[in-house]
């Protein structure tokens, strides 16, 4: 997206301004994701560069407001920074990490948790001229620059926690402008098609709740075609185009991240860890774990206990 420099002087004081609430929100908290008392809403804060955190990410808009970061998908990097924006439209394992944070200047994020059900009531009840374009597959994640009016809508939102009983009637409204505000940008399509029922984003988004629900088992890709209702060519180019890989990989990702967390969280040994993932060979089980971690599943853990 092309900001008007005539906007730049807003934009910053509108960042500043929410910049300011942010660390009045999450100080003396320590770094993390935060809760707010807003549903959906969270803050972030990192007082230092961060390691890499591989996870399962969920929809959601996450608009940078001081500091950087960085998102691996797959061999992609995307890269953003203050008065930007990342937009996450169906569930991805993504790595990401804090490039640029001191403790004087921390890095700040607004993370809101999309309702793709508020996202079809909008598009249902907007005209499209679009409506006979032809539809094409668009990455699940993109990056954008922020606008005056997005700010201002994550400043309102924000500044609703200091008058808590006005939350339950203005927070909705707000959430559903800042809805408006992506469907109307410049990274529209991404975000109209998840939420647009039968298009080949929301089959593909459907075709990871399956794959999330039984990703221990064995798969066809044939089957998971044939369960969205997609040919098994049409499935794997619009599967890859929306996730950057293919089903067999994003099933080796949540296998082996999940194997991380129960190693990490239920202190299981590698070789249980690959057995309750699926895996029936633990030495593919290490190799493939350390492909992905760039340490063998011992040293791995290790080191995240230790960071």
């Amino acid at each position: 997206m092309v900001v008007d420099l005539r906007d730049r002087p807003a934009i910053n004081n509108k960042c500043e301004e929410l910049a300011a609430l942010v660390t009045r929100h999450t100080d003396g908290k320590g770094n993390g994701l935060y809760q707010t008392g807003i549903e959906n809403l969270e803050f972030a804060r990192e007082s230092f560069a961060s390691i890499p955190l591989q996870d399962v990410c969920e929809p959601f808009l996450g608009i940078i407001i001081q500091g950087k970061k960085e998102a691996l998908l797959g061999d992609e990097t995307y890269r953003y920074g203050a008065a930007q924006y990342l937009v996450v439209s169906v569930d991805l394992p993504l790595k990401g990490f804090t490039v640029e944070a001191t403790p004087e200047q921390p890095y700040l994020g607004f993370k809101l948790n999309l309702d793709l059900r508020q996202l079809c009531d909008i598009i249902a009840h907007q005209t499209s001229s679009n409506a006979s374009k032809t539809e094409n597959s668009v990455r699940g994640l993109f990056v954008s620059n922020a606008d005056a009016l997005l700010i201002d809508c994550a400043l309102r939102l924000t500044k609703l926690l200091d008058t808590p009983q006005d939350i339950s009637i203005l927070a909705p409204m707000i959430i559903r402008e800042i809805y408006y505000r992506l469907l109307i940008g410049e990274q529209n399509e991404a975000v109209r098609q998840i939420a647009t029922s039968g298009s080949n984003m929301q089959r593909i988004a459907e075709a990871i709740q399956l794959l999330k629900t039984d990703f221990t088992k064995p798969m066809r890709v044939e089957t998971l075609a044939e369960q969205v209702n997609m040919s098994s060519s049409s499935f794997h180019h619009h599967f890859k185009a929306v996730t950057s890989m293919s089903p067999l990989q994003y099933q080796k990702q949540l296998r082996l991240l999940t194997a991380r967390r129960l190693m990490l969280s239920e202190n299981s040994d590698a070789t249980k860890a690959a057995y309750q993932v699926g895996y029936e060979s633990p030495s593919q089980f290490s190799r493939e774990y350390s492909r992905m971690f760039g340490a063998p599943p011992i040293r791995d853990i290790e080191r995240l206990r230790t960071a």
